[in-house]
């Protein structure tokens, strides 16, 4: 049981920090016998820092991301993007959305302009699935996992960060969406959750799809 691979060639699963992204990528991916194309977080020599200190390298760890995830983009499209199914753990977006909570009014205006000279040259996801958990889900699981770059996360950088998601995907009108309450799914451990979300994924041709297990 699989999506249309007509529909769903490149495939972006997004949400917030701990809710579940890289692990269900990387499981479409071999459902589906694509590729997965991960972040590597840990690779951003400011990130432990800016958790530590966010105002003073809020800027250094966010153009280290841009340009890192516009790189990561321009490789894909050199492999043949179209040509074999490919699931990302992040939408290219998704970096201007951080900047905004991180990043003061001047850093941010300059940012902007590099973000709109590299925005033009990427291609949007054929399908977004958007993630979702309270913060109070998300600390936990933020907390389990112990990345040692992520012992600093406070829960109320976490709101600020989900408040955000929604508010974007509220606007969201690039791709057909996929809207995923995780807090009664568990897809990584029960085979039969992860194939109800595979369903869920065939019937979304356009527009924005709710699955809210239970």
């Amino acid at each position: 049981m699989q999506p249309r691979r007509e529909n769903h060639r490149y495939i972006a699963v997004e949400g917030p920090i701990g809710v579940g992204k890289t692990s269900l990528a990387r499981m479409l991916a071999e459902h589906l016998r694509g590729r997965a194309v991960l972040e590597s977080a840990e690779e951003n020599p400011f990130l432990g820092r800016f958790y530590r200190e966010p105002e003073k390298y809020a800027f250094q760890t966010q153009i280290f991301f841009l340009l890192s995830r516009y790189r990561q983009q321009q490789i894909l499209h050199q492999q043949d993007l179209f040509h074999r199914i490919t699931v990302t753990d992040y939408l290219f977006e998704k970096d201007r959305l951080f900047a905004s909570l991180t990043l003061s009014e001047d850093e941010f205006a300059l940012y902007d302009q590099i973000y709109a000279l590299l925005e033009t040259r990427i291609i949007r996801p054929d399908l977004v699935i958007y993630l979702q958990a309270s913060p109070k889900v998300l600390i936990r699981r933020i907390r389990k996992r112990k990345l040692p770059y992520e012992e600093q996360i406070q829960e109320e950088y976490i709101e600020r960060v989900s408040e955000a998601y929604r508010q974007f995907f509220f606007q969201w009108r690039g791709s057909p969406l996929l809207v995923v309450d995780t807090s009664r799914i568990d897809f990584v451990h029960k085979e039969e959750d992860f194939l109800l979300l595979i369903r869920e994924m065939n019937h979304v041709t356009h527009g924005v799809h709710y699955f809210i297990p239970g």
